[in-house]
Protein backbone atom coordinates (compact mmCIF):
# COMPACT_ATOMS: atom_id res chain seq x y z
CA UNK A 1 0.00 0.00 0.00
CA UNK A 2 1.14 3.76 -0.98
CA UNK A 3 3.09 5.78 1.96
CA UNK A 4 0.34 8.71 1.80
CA UNK A 5 2.10 11.15 4.47
CA UNK A 6 4.82 11.96 2.38
CA UNK A 7 3.10 12.99 -0.23
CA UNK A 8 0.49 14.95 2.06
CA UNK A 9 3.77 16.61 3.68
CA UNK A 10 5.00 17.27 0.31
CA UNK A 11 1.27 18.63 -0.64
CA UNK A 12 1.52 21.33 2.18
CA UNK A 13 4.82 22.52 1.50
CA UNK A 14 4.17 23.61 -2.45
CA UNK A 15 0.70 24.93 -1.01
CA UNK A 16 2.91 27.39 1.30
CA UNK A 17 5.65 27.79 -1.34
CA UNK A 18 2.34 29.09 -3.90
CA UNK A 19 1.36 31.23 -1.36
CA UNK A 20 4.60 33.30 -1.49
CA UNK A 21 3.93 36.43 -3.18
CA UNK A 22 7.61 36.64 -5.10
CA UNK A 23 7.05 33.86 -6.92
CA UNK A 24 4.49 35.47 -8.94
CA UNK A 25 7.98 37.35 -10.47
CA UNK A 26 9.46 33.57 -11.31
CA UNK A 27 6.38 32.19 -13.83
CA UNK A 28 8.39 29.03 -14.91
CA UNK A 29 9.04 28.37 -11.37
CA UNK A 30 5.04 29.45 -10.35
CA UNK A 31 4.32 27.04 -13.74
CA UNK A 32 5.61 23.76 -12.92
CA UNK A 33 5.11 24.08 -8.81
CA UNK A 34 1.44 24.38 -9.87
CA UNK A 35 1.46 21.21 -12.14
CA UNK A 36 3.26 19.42 -9.11
CA UNK A 37 0.84 20.19 -6.73
CA UNK A 38 -2.68 19.25 -9.19
CA UNK A 39 -1.05 15.69 -9.63
CA UNK A 40 0.34 15.48 -5.91
CA UNK A 41 -4.00 16.04 -5.27
CA UNK A 42 -4.71 13.76 -7.76
CA UNK A 43 -3.16 10.81 -6.01
CA UNK A 44 -4.52 12.03 -2.60
CA UNK A 45 -8.08 12.29 -4.13
CA UNK A 46 -7.36 8.93 -5.68
CA UNK A 47 -6.33 7.22 -2.15
CA UNK A 48 -9.01 8.68 -0.33
CA UNK A 49 -11.57 6.99 -3.13
CA UNK A 50 -9.51 3.70 -2.64
CA UNK A 51 -8.53 4.47 1.74
CA UNK A 52 -13.19 4.34 1.45
CA UNK A 53 -13.64 1.59 -0.64
CA UNK A 54 -11.78 -0.67 1.90
CA UNK A 55 -13.32 0.73 4.46
CA UNK A 56 -16.76 -0.35 3.17
CA UNK A 57 -15.35 -3.62 2.81
CA UNK A 58 -14.27 -4.27 5.99
CA UNK A 59 -17.85 -2.87 7.74
CA UNK A 60 -19.54 -5.70 5.05
CA UNK A 61 -17.31 -8.44 6.72
CA UNK A 62 -18.62 -7.29 9.96
CA UNK A 63 -21.92 -7.68 8.93
CA UNK A 64 -21.35 -10.90 7.96
CA UNK A 65 -18.99 -11.86 11.14
CA UNK A 66 -21.75 -11.13 12.77
CA UNK A 67 -24.17 -13.38 11.22
CA UNK A 68 -27.41 -12.26 12.54
CA UNK A 69 -29.71 -11.12 9.70
CA UNK A 70 -29.36 -13.80 6.83
CA UNK A 71 -31.00 -10.85 4.42
CA UNK A 72 -27.93 -8.43 5.49
CA UNK A 73 -25.34 -11.07 5.17
CA UNK A 74 -26.24 -11.70 1.29
CA UNK A 75 -26.59 -7.69 0.84
CA UNK A 76 -23.11 -7.26 2.95
CA UNK A 77 -21.61 -10.15 0.33
CA UNK A 78 -22.89 -8.80 -3.09
CA UNK A 79 -21.53 -5.11 -1.71
CA UNK A 80 -17.97 -6.73 -0.96
CA UNK A 81 -17.54 -8.67 -4.26
CA UNK A 82 -18.61 -5.00 -5.96
CA UNK A 83 -16.04 -3.19 -3.80
CA UNK A 84 -13.35 -5.80 -4.61
CA UNK A 85 -13.54 -5.15 -8.05
CA UNK A 86 -13.67 -1.19 -7.60
CA UNK A 87 -10.78 -1.45 -5.00
CA UNK A 88 -8.82 -3.07 -8.09
CA UNK A 89 -9.57 -0.51 -10.27
CA UNK A 90 -8.89 2.58 -8.26
CA UNK A 91 -5.14 0.39 -7.06
CA UNK A 92 -4.29 0.53 -11.00
CA UNK A 93 -5.80 4.00 -11.26
CA UNK A 94 -3.25 5.10 -8.36
CA UNK A 95 -0.32 3.39 -9.86
CA UNK A 96 -0.95 5.03 -13.14
CA UNK A 97 -0.75 8.43 -11.94
CA UNK A 98 1.73 7.79 -9.50
CA UNK A 99 3.80 6.38 -12.38
CA UNK A 100 3.26 9.32 -14.20
CA UNK A 101 5.22 12.01 -11.02
CA UNK A 102 7.57 12.82 -13.55
CA UNK A 103 5.58 14.82 -16.54
CA UNK A 104 4.86 18.37 -14.94
CA UNK A 105 4.30 21.27 -16.75
CA UNK A 106 5.85 21.55 -20.78
CA UNK A 107 8.97 19.84 -21.84
CA UNK A 108 10.69 20.15 -24.72
CA UNK A 109 12.25 17.19 -26.83
CA UNK A 110 14.91 16.99 -29.39
CA UNK A 111 14.70 14.49 -31.55
CA UNK A 112 16.94 12.76 -34.38
CA UNK A 113 15.56 10.74 -37.22
CA UNK A 114 18.62 9.79 -39.67
CA UNK A 115 17.95 7.12 -42.21
CA UNK A 116 19.84 4.15 -41.45
CA UNK A 117 20.48 0.64 -44.15
CA UNK A 118 18.16 0.90 -47.14
CA UNK A 119 19.52 3.86 -49.43
CA UNK A 120 17.03 6.12 -50.91
CA UNK A 121 14.47 4.04 -49.39
CA UNK A 122 16.21 4.58 -45.70
CA UNK A 123 15.81 8.26 -46.62
CA UNK A 124 11.69 8.25 -47.69
CA UNK A 125 11.47 5.89 -44.35
CA UNK A 126 12.71 8.53 -42.11
CA UNK A 127 10.51 10.88 -43.91
CA UNK A 128 7.69 9.20 -43.08
CA UNK A 129 9.00 8.93 -39.03
CA UNK A 130 8.95 12.56 -39.30
CA UNK A 131 6.00 12.82 -40.29
CA UNK A 132 4.31 10.63 -37.72
CA UNK A 133 5.79 12.26 -35.20
CA UNK A 134 4.78 16.06 -36.88
CA UNK A 135 0.78 14.57 -36.61
CA UNK A 136 1.25 12.76 -33.55
CA UNK A 137 2.59 16.25 -32.17
CA UNK A 138 -0.41 18.26 -33.61
CA UNK A 139 -2.62 15.81 -32.07
CA UNK A 140 -1.17 16.52 -28.71
CA UNK A 141 -1.30 20.45 -29.50
CA UNK A 142 2.49 20.61 -28.97
CA UNK A 143 4.64 22.92 -31.26
CA UNK A 144 6.79 21.86 -33.71
CA UNK A 145 10.08 23.58 -35.05
CA UNK A 146 12.85 21.98 -36.95
CA UNK A 147 16.76 22.77 -36.56
CA UNK A 148 18.48 21.16 -39.03
CA UNK A 149 17.66 18.66 -41.44
CA UNK A 150 19.36 17.04 -44.88
CA UNK A 151 16.50 16.53 -47.41
CA UNK A 152 16.77 13.96 -50.58
CA UNK A 153 15.96 14.35 -53.94
CA UNK A 154 12.83 11.89 -53.58
CA UNK A 155 11.42 13.90 -50.41
CA UNK A 156 13.20 11.81 -48.28
CA UNK A 157 15.71 12.72 -44.90
CA UNK A 158 19.41 11.61 -44.53
CA UNK A 159 18.84 13.39 -41.32
CA UNK A 160 16.36 15.73 -39.68
CA UNK A 161 16.66 17.31 -36.04
CA UNK A 162 13.35 18.86 -34.64
CA UNK A 163 12.33 19.79 -30.90
CA UNK A 164 8.74 19.14 -30.20
CA UNK A 165 7.37 21.31 -27.08
CA UNK A 166 4.06 20.93 -25.05
CA UNK A 167 2.55 19.15 -21.86
CA UNK A 168 4.40 15.71 -21.29
CA UNK A 169 6.37 15.78 -24.98
CA UNK A 170 9.35 14.47 -23.53
CA UNK A 171 7.75 11.88 -21.17
CA UNK A 172 5.75 10.55 -23.77
CA UNK A 173 8.70 10.31 -26.46
CA UNK A 174 11.07 8.83 -24.32
CA UNK A 175 10.56 5.43 -25.51
CA UNK A 176 10.61 6.51 -29.23
CA UNK A 177 14.76 5.92 -29.10
CA UNK A 178 16.45 3.32 -30.81
CA UNK A 179 16.46 1.44 -34.66
CA UNK A 180 12.97 1.63 -36.65
CA UNK A 181 12.75 -0.88 -39.17
CA UNK A 182 10.33 -1.05 -41.85
CA UNK A 183 9.65 -3.87 -44.25
CA UNK A 184 7.55 -2.93 -47.57
CA UNK A 185 7.38 -2.63 -51.60
CA UNK A 186 9.16 0.48 -52.33
CA UNK A 187 7.65 2.21 -54.61
CA UNK A 188 10.75 2.28 -57.17
CA UNK A 189 10.76 -1.53 -56.87
CA UNK A 190 9.01 -2.22 -60.32
CA UNK A 191 9.74 -6.05 -59.49
CA UNK A 192 7.15 -5.96 -56.35
CA UNK A 193 9.88 -7.38 -53.66
CA UNK A 194 9.76 -6.50 -50.25
CA UNK A 195 12.66 -4.26 -48.95
CA UNK A 196 13.89 -4.29 -45.36
CA UNK A 197 15.37 -0.65 -44.85
CA UNK A 198 15.94 1.30 -41.15
CA UNK A 199 15.99 4.56 -39.08
CA UNK A 200 17.57 5.50 -36.30
CA UNK A 201 15.69 7.51 -33.73
CA UNK A 202 17.57 9.98 -30.49
CA UNK A 203 15.42 11.71 -27.95
CA UNK A 204 17.04 14.12 -25.91
CA UNK A 205 15.72 16.67 -23.15
CA UNK A 206 15.99 19.98 -24.03
CA UNK A 207 17.79 21.50 -20.55
CA UNK A 208 15.72 23.87 -18.97
CA UNK A 209 17.29 27.74 -18.82
CA UNK A 210 20.55 27.46 -16.75
CA UNK A 211 20.43 23.53 -16.41
CA UNK A 212 23.73 23.44 -18.60
CA UNK A 213 26.14 26.00 -18.20
CA UNK A 214 28.88 26.41 -21.42
CA UNK A 215 31.08 28.89 -21.44
CA UNK A 216 31.86 30.32 -25.00
CA UNK A 217 35.50 30.02 -24.59
CA UNK A 218 34.84 26.23 -24.54
CA UNK A 219 32.97 26.79 -28.51
CA UNK A 220 34.51 26.22 -31.78
CA UNK A 221 31.87 28.22 -34.59
CA UNK A 222 32.71 26.91 -38.31
CA UNK A 223 29.95 28.44 -40.92
CA UNK A 224 29.67 27.17 -43.70
CA UNK A 225 27.16 27.64 -46.94
CA UNK A 226 23.70 24.98 -46.25
CA UNK A 227 23.03 22.73 -49.21
CA UNK A 228 20.09 20.42 -50.25
CA UNK A 229 18.96 17.73 -52.34
CA UNK A 230 22.01 16.71 -54.44
CA UNK A 231 24.60 19.00 -53.16
CA UNK A 232 23.15 22.02 -54.47
CA UNK A 233 23.49 24.83 -52.64
CA UNK A 234 20.68 26.53 -51.10
CA UNK A 235 21.77 29.82 -50.82
CA UNK A 236 25.31 31.92 -51.60
CA UNK A 237 25.54 33.05 -48.13
CA UNK A 238 27.45 31.61 -45.22
CA UNK A 239 24.59 31.08 -43.39
CA UNK A 240 24.95 27.12 -42.27
CA UNK A 241 26.55 27.06 -38.37
CA UNK A 242 28.80 24.47 -36.83
CA UNK A 243 29.58 24.28 -33.53
CA UNK A 244 32.11 22.10 -31.72
CA UNK A 245 31.93 21.75 -27.69
CA UNK A 246 35.66 21.62 -27.24
CA UNK A 247 35.47 19.80 -23.73
CA UNK A 248 33.42 16.91 -24.81
CA UNK A 249 34.25 16.95 -28.55
CA UNK A 250 30.41 16.99 -29.18
CA UNK A 251 30.17 18.79 -32.73
CA UNK A 252 26.54 19.47 -34.35
CA UNK A 253 25.00 21.82 -37.07
CA UNK A 254 22.05 23.46 -38.44
CA UNK A 255 21.28 24.84 -41.39
CA UNK A 256 17.64 24.77 -41.74
CA UNK A 257 16.89 28.96 -41.54
CA UNK A 258 17.99 31.41 -43.95
CA UNK A 259 19.62 33.45 -40.97
CA UNK A 260 22.75 32.41 -39.54
CA UNK A 261 21.77 33.96 -36.12
CA UNK A 262 18.46 31.47 -36.56
CA UNK A 263 20.92 28.68 -36.97
CA UNK A 264 23.32 29.30 -34.33
CA UNK A 265 20.29 29.11 -31.88
CA UNK A 266 19.16 25.84 -33.42
CA UNK A 267 22.69 24.26 -32.83
CA UNK A 268 23.02 26.00 -29.45
CA UNK A 269 19.40 23.78 -28.49
CA UNK A 270 20.90 20.74 -30.04
CA UNK A 271 23.96 21.09 -28.34
CA UNK A 272 22.42 21.57 -24.51
CA UNK A 273 20.37 18.61 -25.13
CA UNK A 274 23.39 16.11 -26.04
CA UNK A 275 25.55 17.55 -23.40
CA UNK A 276 22.79 16.58 -20.66
CA UNK A 277 22.74 13.51 -22.05
CA UNK A 278 26.15 12.96 -21.96
CA UNK A 279 26.22 14.09 -18.54
CA UNK A 280 23.50 11.63 -17.53
CA UNK A 281 24.83 8.93 -19.16
CA UNK A 282 28.12 9.63 -17.30
CA UNK A 283 26.50 9.46 -14.03
CA UNK A 284 24.70 6.50 -14.67
CA UNK A 285 28.49 5.12 -15.32
CA UNK A 286 29.18 6.23 -11.91
CA UNK A 287 26.10 3.74 -10.35
CA UNK A 288 26.14 0.81 -12.45
CA UNK A 289 27.26 -2.16 -13.53
CA UNK A 290 29.12 -2.58 -16.94
CA UNK A 291 25.90 -4.42 -18.16
CA UNK A 292 23.72 -1.45 -16.77
CA UNK A 293 25.95 0.89 -18.52
CA UNK A 294 25.33 -0.84 -21.78
CA UNK A 295 22.35 -1.50 -21.42
CA UNK A 296 22.05 2.78 -21.21
CA UNK A 297 24.22 3.31 -24.47
CA UNK A 298 22.13 0.40 -26.17
CA UNK A 299 19.22 2.99 -26.84
CA UNK A 300 20.52 4.69 -30.00
CA UNK A 301 21.40 1.25 -32.07
CA UNK A 302 18.80 -1.20 -30.22
CA UNK A 303 16.48 -2.63 -32.89
CA UNK A 304 13.38 -1.48 -31.36
CA UNK A 305 10.07 -1.47 -33.44
CA UNK A 306 9.30 -2.72 -36.71
CA UNK A 307 6.78 -1.21 -39.36
CA UNK A 308 5.55 -4.34 -41.51
CA UNK A 309 2.91 -2.89 -44.38
CA UNK A 310 2.72 -6.37 -46.28
CA UNK A 311 1.02 -7.98 -42.63
CA UNK A 312 -0.43 -4.20 -41.91
CA UNK A 313 1.62 -4.84 -38.15
CA UNK A 314 3.06 -2.80 -36.29
CA UNK A 315 5.62 -4.85 -33.26
CA UNK A 316 7.64 -3.39 -30.63
CA UNK A 317 10.01 -5.68 -29.81
CA UNK A 318 10.92 -4.63 -26.61
CA UNK A 319 7.59 -5.26 -24.80
CA UNK A 320 6.58 -8.12 -27.24
CA UNK A 321 3.39 -6.49 -28.53
CA UNK A 322 2.06 -5.88 -31.71
CA UNK A 323 -1.23 -3.19 -33.45
CA UNK A 324 -2.51 -3.43 -36.65
CA UNK A 325 -3.53 -0.80 -38.71
CA UNK A 326 -0.70 0.76 -39.64
CA UNK A 327 -1.73 3.82 -41.79
CA UNK A 328 -3.29 5.18 -38.66
CA UNK A 329 -0.14 4.71 -36.70
CA UNK A 330 2.04 6.59 -39.51
CA UNK A 331 -0.23 8.90 -39.62
CA UNK A 332 0.16 9.79 -36.03
CA UNK A 333 -2.29 7.48 -33.96
CA UNK A 334 0.88 6.53 -31.40
CA UNK A 335 -1.12 6.90 -28.09
CA UNK A 336 -1.98 3.15 -28.08
CA UNK A 337 1.71 2.46 -28.30
CA UNK A 338 2.71 4.99 -26.08
CA UNK A 339 0.23 4.53 -23.38
CA UNK A 340 1.54 0.60 -23.31
CA UNK A 341 4.75 2.14 -22.44
CA UNK A 342 3.16 4.01 -19.82
CA UNK A 343 1.53 0.94 -18.09
CA UNK A 344 4.38 -1.04 -18.10
CA UNK A 345 7.09 -1.60 -16.08
CA UNK A 346 9.54 -0.80 -19.24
Amino acid sequence: MLDIEPIEKEYNELLNQLSDPELISDWERFEELSKKKEHLEKIINKYKELEEAQKKIEENKSIISAGEIPELITLAQEEIDSLITKEKILEKELNQIVSKKESFGKESAIIEIRAGTGGEEAALFAGNLFKMYSRYAELETWSQRILNSHPTELKGFKEIVFELKGEGAYSKMKYEGGVHRVQRTPETEKAGRIHTSTATVAVLLKPKKMQIKIRPDDLQLDFFKASGPGGQYVNKRMTAVRITHIPTGIAVASQSERNQVKNKENAMSILEAKILEKKEMEEIGKMSDKRNIQVGQAKRSEKIRTYNFPQDRVTDHRIKKSWHNINAIMDGELNPIIEEFNRSSF
